[in-house]
């Protein structure tokens, strides 16, 4: 009796279909000089991933997630997205770095993938007619416009110094700034780039002090930007900064030991005000994870592929694409999306942030 039970157990199993799965990639930085925004980024898509399986998957299908470090760099970017094409995935959220995005976006393409980036705002990542690529944020341009208008009002007539990374983001972002303010009238007194990892800024500052700037704007990650100010500080040069998205970060406070207060970055609107994000929230207060900066932008990017999945009916990355771009609203976490035919957002998102008792608010003029 014991024996035909087992087999008739047995039976069964092999009988009952498993679950299918569609596989997800994700790219970013786990280590290097981004690895906290990338880890943002990160939370948000694992619990995106959670959520969708736990109300039954995508098409009746769960997801399954493959991560992968880039750690920022260009030339891993590429290497993982090989190894992610050879994997099967056919759709990817990532990544952080749109130096790391924009070669990846290639070997995506080329392999049929759609990707979706939450943080990677260089306009080149959508400029060059790709029909796979797709962000949650907002581009450059934007961000650059927002920058250059504060500037323009808050700095009129004084002398503004420009530092970036010499990264496709960090450089990219300094020359969208710069064109704004020269059209605007006010050319600034220094345009100068620094190395990634670079940790002693003394010959920079000594720049910055020699004209007299008013303020810096600085166009890169909050590793740099951190040091920057704290050596600003650490020699009595009080010259606010000014930065982009890639500043958003607790550990920019954490780097500037409590010296970076008042600094101003561009960043979307906290989405963490938003109603259609008050469950999520509490699902990440209860992980005790804090949601900041890029965390909604990767948990929006998960369910902008799942509902392109589901409006298809097909787990089909050109038909999901060819969807997106069509018009469609997706309702997120951070707001209803619509996509342009180049895969860009169809929203104006950045607003101005400013750093206050070690974490960046809202600021009060917006």
């Amino acid at each position: 009796m014991k024996k035909i039970f087992l087999a008739a157990t047995f039976l069964a199993a092999i009988a009952t279909p498993a679950m299918a799965e569609i596989l997800i990639g994700w790219g970013g930085p786990i280590t290097g000089g981004s690895a906290a925004v990338g880890e943002q980024n990160l939370n948000g898509v694992k619990q995106a991933i959670e959520d969708i399986n736990a109300a039954g998957g995508v098409l009746g299908e769960q997801l399954v997630l493959q991560t992968e470090d880039d750690a920022g760099d260009p030339k891993q970017a590429v290497s993982i997205a090989n190894r992610m094409a050879a994997s099967g995935i056919k759709f990817v959220v990532g990544h952080q770095n749109s130096g790391a995005s924009i070669p990846a976006s290639e070997v995506y393409a080329e392999n049929g993938m759609l990707q979706i980036t939450p943080a990677s705002t260089n306009p080149m990542f959508t400029e060059r007619g790709l029909w796979n690529v797709f962000r949650t944020c907002g581009r450059d341009d934007q961000q650059g416009t927002v920058a250059g208008n504060y500037l323009l009002e808050a700095y009129a007539g004084k002398r503004v110094f420009l530092v970036h990374d010499k990264t496709p983001y960090g450089q990219g972002l300094t020359d969208e700034v710069k064109k704004s303010i020269n059209t605007g009238g006010l050319n600034e007194v220094g345009y100068e780039g620094i190395n990634v990892g670079e940790k002693d800024y003394s010959a920079l500052i000594a720049k910055i002090k020699d004209t007299k700037a008013d303020v810096v704007y600085f166009g890169g990650v909050y590793t740099e930007g951190g040091l920057i100010v704290r050596q600003l500080r650490d020699l009595g040069i009080k010259t606010p900064m000014l930065g982009g998205d890639a500043m958003f970060s607790t550990e920019f406070s954490a780097i500037t030991g409590g010296e970076g207060e008042g600094t101003l970055i561009t960043f979307g609107p906290d989405a963490r005000k938003n109603a259609a994000a008050a469950e999520v929230l509490k699902r990440f207060e209860a992980k005790k994870i804090d949601p900041e900066g890029f965390t909604l932008y990767g948990y929006a990017a998960m369910q902008v592929v799942a509902a392109g999945i589901k409006e298809v009916g097909s787990a089909d990355p050109q038909a999901v694409s060819e969807k997106l771009r069509s018009g469609m609203q997706i309702d997120t976490v951070i707001g209803p999306l619509s996509y342009d035919n180049k895969g860009d957002i169809t929203r104006l998102d950045f607003v101005l942030y400013e750093l206050k008792d070690g974490r960046f608010v809202e600021h009060a003029a917006q």
